[in-house]
């Protein structure tokens, strides 16, 4: 007999985006109280869940959603990180304009996106790299947070639709990354961008990605990025990093996710040391740009972040860090219902002096 759980993850998968979209803002616009009774509230090494993040949890829970990874199935998985990024990335923002651009990869063209706030004169450029575990993701899963970023900085924001894995397994993304930042500092100035001020940013594996890109040119010699933003990157386990475990189940992300998506993006189990992958062990470090890692309070993956904003600090980098205490990972994904994301999101900004005041109707 089909589950109760089951009918209602059937019908939230056949349910369209926009009525998603408006359950998810109708529940957050629900008086506090209410909210509260409907979460559960949680302290873990001296971080309290906050308000936003119960309700997520509650509204995942609802649509029977265990993890980003959750069925194994890709395409599954795939459509559904869409579909539930769509519902809680916000409404467009009509402060940013956006257009198809195609970049160079390592292995021929990419799609990517150029966001560009609308009163924009040459701004910074943000060469953006979405999560999703090296396997999910796409330009339509981090469109809301790419064009809030955009409208909320005054930045034009590049996102980089790089090689995923099965059917690119690494160094494809890796190798993608660090020619697409390469061609976005050649090109910045036809985009209407700053040469000298290209940041490379990226959340999860994206925050991978984009760590590794700026050691990898680093290595490479000529132009470099100004800065780096890294919203909860992987960055390599290490037994001395707890939070794996301790959140290993119910915060979203979860341990089994990180496994799959592992045994996915690196099939060869000795790619898992190399540094393009790797980079909390790698050597070299001291040339990358100025850094600025954010983790989240309930995340698997904080621990390990936390330690790479380490490992900078003593390679003698100018790196700083926040742990936004009461959040999970994904966060930057819900800029378009949570307030606090958006909070953590533009104090990220500011700290890499990327920051703008915010458009009426931004």
């Amino acid at each position: 007999m089909t589950s109760l759980r089951g009918l209602v993850k059937s019908a939230a998968a056949a349910a369209p985006v926009p009525l998603l979209a408006a359950v998810a803002k109708a529940t957050f616009a629900l008086p506090a109280p209410i909210r509260r009774a409907l979460g559960t509230a949680r302290s873990i090494d001296g971080n309290d869940l906050d308000l936003d993040s119960q309700t997520v949890l509650r509204m995942l829970a609802l649509q029977g959603v265990d993890g980003l990874f959750s069925t194994g199935d890709i395409a599954e998985a795939r459509a559904a990180t869409v579909r539930l990024s769509q519902a809680v990335g916000g409404a467009k923002i009509a402060a940013v304009t956006v257009r198809t651009v195609t970049v160079a990869g390592a292995g021929g063209p990419l799609p990517a996106r150029l966001y560009t706030p609308v009163t924009a004169g040459r701004t910074p450029l943000i060469v953006y790299f979405h999560g999703g575990g090296f396997v999910l993701g796409d330009l339509d899963s981090h469109d809301g947070p790419c064009r809030y970023i955009a409208a909320r900085s005054g930045a034009r924001v590049l996102s980089v639709d790089y090689r995923l894995a099965p059917e690119h397994p690494f160094p494809a993304a890796p190798d993608d990354a660090v020619a697409a930042t390469r061609w976005a500092l050649a090109h910045a100035a036809e985009l209407g961008a700053d040469p000298a001020a290209v940041i490379v940013s990226g959340d999860s594996a994206g925050g991978n990605l984009a760590a590794v890109a700026a050691r990898e040119l680093s290595l490479a010699g000529g132009p470099q990025p100004s800065a780096a933003l890294l919203f909860y990157p992987v960055t390599g386990d290490d037994p001395a990093n707890h939070s794996r475990q301790t959140f290993a189940a119910g915060f979203f992300l979860t341990l089994a996710d990180i496994t799959r998506f592992t045994d996915t993006y690196l099939p060869n189990t000795q790619d898992r040391t190399d540094a393009r992958y790797d980079v909390l062990h790698a050597d070299r470090l001291e040339g990358l740009p100025r850094t600025h890692v954010v983790v989240a309070g309930f995340d698997p993956l904080r621990d390990e972040g936390l330690a790479f904003a380490e490992r900078l600090r003593a390679a003698g980098v100018d790196v700083t860090s926040t742990t936004v205490g009461g959040a999970i990972h994904g966060f930057v994904n819900t800029v378009g219902v949570s307030e606090s994301a958006r909070f953590a999101v533009d104090a990220a900004l500011a700290a890499v002096g990327a920051d703008g005041s915010r458009p009426p109707n931004a």
